[in-house]
């Protein structure tokens, strides 16, 4: 069932991404796969990410198709269920191809969704 709070998931998602970019916005590839915490604290936001994803349920799947949202929560279960596996070159590329998509979605659905909406 997709959440009842839209507008909490997208500020979730945008809030996370935001993060993320934070994080890694003065470094490299090399740096961040040198980086325990680093990689730690990305993986962190991530399942944050594709927890919101999950519980907006398949809502904004098609108003979004560069964002893959259905890809997006199935990465929530390999984060939470298969973590020995990540690969973190793979997070790496995430962050730099799919956070960005993702934090532009979020602001176009906040800047459309009223808080009190929720």
């Amino acid at each position: 069932m997709p959440s009842e709070r839209p507008h909490q998931r997208w500020t979730d998602i945008a809030d996370n991404c935001r993060r993320i970019r934070t994080y890694t916005e003065d470094i490299d590839e090399a740096a961040f796969l040198a980086s325990d915490m680093m990689r730690d604290a990305v993986e962190r936001c991530l399942e944050r990410i594709a927890e919101a994803a999950r519980k907006l349920g398949d809502a904004y799947d098609a108003d979004f198709p560069d964002a893959d949202l259905p890809a997006l929560r199935r990465f929530g279960s390999v984060l939470r269920h298969d973590y020995d596996g990540i690969n973190p070159q793979a997070l790496w590329r995430f962050v730099v191809g799919r956070v960005p998509v993702l934090a532009r979605a979020a602001e176009v659905v906040l800047a459309g969704i009223g808080e009190t909406e929720d």
